[in-house]
């Protein structure tokens, strides 16, 4: 395939990448896709090595070539992140419990590929043709050969409880993301982001008011809601990267990515766990979250939960260990069982198949 040269090339590829995937322009009305910039938080450096100088407007004004690496590397992995959601929700317009729902995936379908393209911008824009490569190589990979390369979204999303659940706590980690990189000393990149951290809000909202509506009908049982919620949550987790990541060390010297929190954090950070951090506020606002369901759960029912931070992990310190859903160490074939027992299985997707036959099987949006 003939490398691309201008981000006009890129747009005739992008075009391609949807026809490719079975993704009917049509269905997007007279949704426009373009770049939006936001707001600058400030326009000094907020953190890290260069901390009060003034944000990079151009690649050449970053002092050298290792930060500009990293920086091409956070936009590549965040834009991946957006074409790959696409390709894993596309097959559920057919089967979309109610019109409010279909519009909704629509809208979030078409809000992600706008993502994408606003970082395909960046990368086709500034970064001359290594970032024109990267950009055109976003729209090869597929998640339904699993080479995209956050292992979250290469995982199938077979149905809408699994949609729901997707938007509840996948989307929820990239609001953590793009806020970290509304910091970024890259000004391009910081007011990109901020203008897509307004249009993820509504990707959370569909999965929570989604679930709600799920559990408030009580049709789909409670355990089978939280075999979704097990297999979510473990892969949301491992997107915040290893505990002691030294690429979010330097990513944070040099002021590309900074905490979840950073205009409230008082202190230094500590660098060596910047990720674990995020990763301990994500789990405590998704315990919020689950809470705020439990309450439309009658009380002789199970309650729902958050999956302990050490279950089911790919990638960190836990990677690979026998965990169960409350943090228990267990022995192998033990470990095998519960996997079994907590995780969608075949069976799970045939009875969830009866219940979406169900008219009323989640409640109406008002």
């Amino acid at each position: 395939m003939a490398k691309i040269s201008t981000f006009d090339d890129w747009i005739a590829r992008f075009q391609e990448w949807q026809k490719d995937i079975g993704y009917d322009p049509s269905l997007l009305g007279d949704y426009k896709f373009e770049t939006k910039l936001g707001e600058l938080h400030h326009a000094e450096i907020e953190f890290g090595d260069f901390r009060g100088q003034s944000k990079w407007e151009k690649v050449e004004q970053i002092p050298n070539q290792s930060i500009r690496d990293a920086l091409l590397n956070l936009i590549v992995y965040q834009g991946d992140t957006e074409f790959a959601s696409v390709e894993q929700q596309k097959n559920l317009l057919d089967t979309a419990p109610t019109d409010y729902d279909r519009q909704s995936l629509i809208r979030v379908n078409s809000e992600e590929m706008r993502h994408g393209w606003q970082m395909c911008y960046l990368l086709a824009t500034y970064f001359g043709d290594s970032g024109k490569l990267e950009a055109q190589k976003l729209l090869e990979r597929r998640a339904s050969t699993g080479n995209r390369l956050l292992g979250s979204f290469n995982e199938p999303v077979k149905n809408w409880l699994d949609f729901f659940t997707y938007t509840q706590f996948v989307d929820r980690d990239g609001k953590f993301q793009l806020t970290m990189l509304s910091h970024s000393s890259f000004a391009p990149l910081a007011q990109s982001v901020a203008a897509m951290l307004k249009e993820e809000f509504f990707h959370m909202f569909t999965g929570n008011t989604g679930l709600t509506r799920i559990v408030r009908a009580g049709k789909i049982p409670v355990s089978i809601i939280q075999k979704y919620f097990n297999k979510w949550l473990s892969t949301a987790y491992d997107l915040f990267g290893t505990d002691h990541s030294s690429s979010a060390n330097w990513a944070y010297v040099w002021g590309l990515k900074g905490r979840y929190d950073e205009h409230e954090a008082k202190g230094p950070a500590e660098k060596e766990r910047l990720n674990d951090f995020a990763r301990c506020h994500f789990f405590a606002e998704c315990r919020k979250l689950v809470d705020g369901l439990n309450q439309h759960i009658p009380g002789d029912r199970p309650r729902l939960f958050v999956p302990d931070l050490k279950f089911h992990r790919s990638i960190g310190e836990f990677a690979g260990k026998n965990y169960s859903l409350r943090g228990e160490s267990l022995a192998g074939d033990e470990y095998r069982k519960h996997l079994s027992e907590v995780l969608p299985s075949p069976e799970d997707d045939r009875l969830l198949g009866e219940i979406f036959k169900e008219k009323d099987w989640v409640l109406q949006m008002n």
